[in-house]
């Protein structure tokens, strides 16, 4: 698939939780994602302090594989506030090609939308580093639509992406569309500005973190009693497609035709090899509404 004038896999690895990896640790992370086709690898500059981006980029160092792989990062959340300032942007693309001993980022992504923030300034800020080369493409991150229409209006390079949390127990984004106009709790509420159909409607690739997580930070769905009926399904497609459940859940999420890119932030391994499987099948849309009913989603 492509992010822009970039091709991307449609599964990459965030790199959120490598912040206390060793240096053999490291260095077998990248080689196994390569191996698996994961080549696509999601940073932000507040990952472990930092120390994310710095283990990373000394390994990335080591391999020598800089050209194989499709470096994108995110900048915005700083203690206790959000920044979208043009000097903060500026300064933070610095900090995050140094701890990543890059000369570019292929991607930048703006972290949370700021409640200060001003367009003009955003779109100084990514000009500048367009021109200077240090960055390829540009992205935003839980945005909704207007956020994303309000900045594009003023920023000449396209936005490319949004990343935005989904998973199959936190699917309001699909929920709402198959819930138009029905006054039953709250399925049909918008919470986004229609973000799936606008960036459908404007080529904007939808890049969905924590896809195994339920609640915001609560935890995965995966072998969890409090979710029977969802573990029972996946157990049951897993074997059917001969996958694991990990890759199962995932391969709900790529089975939308949105073509979103699904971020993963496993670092085992065995579970990097179970995850790259969900490309390797195409689920029937009656095992793709089974999963979503089975999650605890109903059909109006």
């Amino acid at each position: 698939m492509k992010l822009g004038s970039i091709e991307v896999p449609r599964l990459g690895l965030g790199c959120m939780r490598i912040a206390s990896m060793t240096d053999a640790q490291a260095d077998t992370y990248i080689r196994t994602a390569l191996d698996e086709g994961l080549y696509f690898f999601d940073h932000a500059d507040i990952y472990g302090g930092g120390q994310s981006e710095i283990i990373f980029g000394k390994a990335l160092k080591r391999t020598g594989r800089r050209e194989d792989v499709v470096l994108q990062s995110k900048c915005g959340i700083r203690r206790g506030m959000y920044d979208l300032s043009k000097e903060y942007i500026l300064s933070s693309v610095d900090g995050i090609l140094e701890r990543l001993q890059v000369d570019f980022l292929d991607v930048l992504v703006l972290h949370r939308p700021d409640a200060l923030m001003e367009p003009e300034e955003i779109a100084e800020a990514f000009d500048q580093l367009k021109e200077s080369g240090k960055v390829r493409e540009f992205g935003v991150s839980n945005m909704n639509s207007r956020q994303i229409e309000l900045l594009q209006k003023y920023v000449h390079q396209k936005i490319i992406t949004d990343q935005m949390q989904l998973s199959l127990t936190n699917c309001s984004m699909i929920r709402e569309g198959i819930n138009v106009n029905i006054e039953v709790q709250d399925k049909g509420i918008d919470r986004d500005g229609n973000i799936l159909d606008y960036c459908r409607l404007n080529d904007i690739t939808i890049q969905t973190w924590s896809p195994l997580q339920y609640g915001m930070f609560s935890g995965t769905f995966l072998n969890n009693p409090d979710f029977p009926e969802l573990n029972a399904e996946l157990d049951r497609q897993a074997e059917q497609y001969g996958i694991t459940k990990e890759a199962v859940a995932c391969a709900w999420i790529l089975r939308h035709p949105a073509k979103m890119q699904v971020i993963v932030g496993s670092t085992n391994p065995a579970r990097m090899h179970g995850f790259a499987q969900a490309e390797k099948i195409s689920m029937t849309r009656e095992d793709w509404y089974r999963l979503y009913i089975a999650a605890g989603n109903r059909l109006p």
